[in-house]
């Protein structure tokens, strides 16, 4: 097998990917979203780097189980619901069912396993009542909370120092809690709040950060290969994972932990308490699911990415660069002298999963291929099929045959009207019916256009 390093937050290095048996099983954990809105195209970016790594380890030889969690129960979703008069388990259905569909657009299969907190209930009282018996817990009033000076490892993840730390929970609980650091492992049921579950400790329902240790634990076990979520999850909520799971189960939950960097507009995070949010639907529509995808290959997972007209812009062009030399491959084995593009390409993801070095050598593979006649197209197959773009290096995923019939046209029309009506619902059916019909609607330079899907 190859050496595959990936870098460690808690660490702080590259290290070697260590598979926990002979059969070269690895798991993956992915903190999902929490479904009190629809997501962001900042939000996709955790879903598309670990769906990505999933690929890239099986390529490799790696049997993997790729976990990303939903998280149904939660303060966020308990207030978006009473604003809309609507009971928080429907809006949590509804999120999700949204959540779903919207990843689907971007084409990559869904993980193998994505467990709801609210199913998980069983096993998140198990952690609970065993960090009590370790005396890492203690109950009141109904809540639970963690003692976090009781583990001399905390904040080794975050590298952050006990006295500077800030769980945000604000004052609540204040009164009950012995030390401010400590966080919420259950919460009693308070009025208002439609969905709870009976607990050793009283009606509650569980805190956010151990719904991930036990969602984890149950499909994974503990010490599973990589854990990974975005670098704004490093604290308090994996902090507070890893310390949960060490002092409950006294092991580490995860060997790797991995961290995407966020999408910035102009160097501000994109959030939806900030307000300046692009939907992942729209994103999608607008420039394709294509495009969308090779705009995240081209930053390092690690680091920031900037979403902006021209990096979208930027991304289309090297799709189309890439589109236009496929249709001139044909189908078999590619020449060997291209073979070191190839491996250059492999070697870069290796290397810390580092797909915008491995661009330079995708490109370099697509130039010398145009210099040359009847080549095979296997090798750009292989390379793209990481990120869900293989049917682009087979010559797919254009327009193609007559264009779209008057029933699309009708569609498009219908989806265009819905839109300049803001009636938002409609559009997205609209939309989901072109799907069904083999399209996708893109912005085009005479407004939006069809293209096939």
């Amino acid at each position: 097998m190859p050496e595959i390093l990936l870098h460690d937050t808690r660490s702080g290095e590259n290290r070697p990917l260590v598979a926990r048996d002979p059969g070269n099983k690895v798991g993956i954990y992915a903190c999902g979203p929490t479904v009190y809105n629809r997501i962001h195209v900042g939000n996709a970016r955790p879903y598309v780097v670990f769906s990505w790594l999933k690929r890239f380890l099986a390529h490799e030889g790696y049997d993997v189980t790729f976990v990303a969690n939903v998280t149904d129960v939660n303060d966020k979703i308990y207030d978006a619901a009473r604003e809309r008069g609507i009971g928080s388990e429907e809006l949590a259905r509804e999120m999700t069912a949204h959540y779903v569909a919207d990843t689907d657009a971007l084409g990559l299969p869904r993980p193998d396993h994505e467990p709801l907190a609210s199913e998980t209930i069983d096993g998140i009282v198990d952690l609970i009542q065993a960090l009590i018996d370790r005396d890492a817990a203690y109950a009141v009033d109904g809540d639970v909370y963690f003692r976090v000076r009781s583990d001399a490892d905390y904040g080794v993840l975050s590298h952050r120092h006990l006295d500077d730390l800030d769980q945000g929970e604000g004052v609540e609980g204040a009164d009950r809690k012995e030390d401010p650091l400590d966080f919420a492992l259950w919460k009693a049921q308070k009025e208002g709040e439609d969905t709870a579950w009976d607990a050793p400790w009283g009606r509650g329902r569980p805190g956010w950060h151990i719904e991930c240790s036990a969602m984890a634990e149950d499909l994974l076990g503990v010490g599973f290969e990589v854990h990974g979520g975005g670098s704004d999850l490093v604290f308090p909520h994996h902090e507070n994972e890893a310390a949960q799971t060490r002092m409950g189960r006294g092991a580490e939950l995860a060997q790797i932990w991995m961290h995407n960097g966020m999408l910035e507009m102009r160097g501000e995070k994109m959030a939806k308490s900030v307000g300046n949010i692009s939907l992942l639907p729209e994103v999608i529509e607008r420039w394709g699911r294509e495009t969308v995808l090779l705009f995240f290959a081209t930053g390092h997972y690690r680091q920031p990415i900037v979403f902006a007209e021209e990096t979208l812009q930027s991304a289309s062009a090297r799709l189309a660069r890439i589109r236009e030399a496929a249709r001139r491959l044909v189908d078999g084995p590619s020449p060997p002298e291209l073979r070191e593009h190839r491996d250059a390409f492999f070697a870069a993801l290796a290397d810390d999963f580092n797909t915008s070095r491995a661009l330079a050598p995708l490109a370099a593979w697509v130039s010398e291929a145009n210099r040359r006649e009847g080549v095979g197209r296997d090798d750009l197959v292989e390379m793209l099929d990481v990120f869900g773009l293989a049917d682009v290096a087979r010559g797919g995923a254009a327009a193609g045959g007559d264009g779209p019939d008057a029933d699309a046209l009708a569609l498009l029309a219908a989806r265009n009207a819905a839109r300049d009506a803001k009636d938002w619902a409609e559009a997205d059916r609209l939309r989901d019916a072109l799907r069904e019909a083999g399209w996708s609607v893109r912005d085009g330079p005479d407004g939006p256009e069809l293209v096939s899907a």
